[in-house]
């Protein structure tokens, strides 16, 4: 993988919360936009936008499906950087098949049938 590719992952995984532009991304690694999206999409197959989409996507479904923790959907939404909660409310669903509450609520019921799947 291109290491610039790699170096914008690695800052979108770790700053998942802020507000990522396209220009940002490619100032991260001193390239024009055109030129970092046409990069990144042909290294990962998708655009850097989807990308982000599906790595906040990701970490949301982590945070609904952690049971020690419960934090509302509109929490949950900012701290993976989604700041309207009815757009990440569409986005999981289009994504996962279910809202994030049915989601949550799936989950916990898989959870409290067998608690010891989270325990290794």
């Amino acid at each position: 993988m291109d290491r610039r590719v790699f170096h914008v992952k690695q800052k979108l995984s770790q700053y998942l919360g802020r507000s990522w532009s396209v220009e940002e991304m490619a100032e991260e690694v001193g390239m024009s936009a055109s030129h970092f999206q046409h990069l990144f999409k042909e290294e990962i197959g998708i655009t850097p936008k989807a990308y982000l989409q599906s790595l906040r996507l990701e970490k949301a479904r982590e945070l609904l499906a952690d049971s020690n923790r419960f934090l509302l959907i509109k929490e949950i939404a900012l701290q993976v950087g989604l700041l309207n909660a009815s757009h990440f409310t569409s986005a999981f669903k289009a994504k996962f098949g279910v809202s994030p509450s049915k989601f949550r609520d799936q989950h916990a019921k898989i959870h409290q049938s067998n608690p010891q799947d989270g325990q290794k």
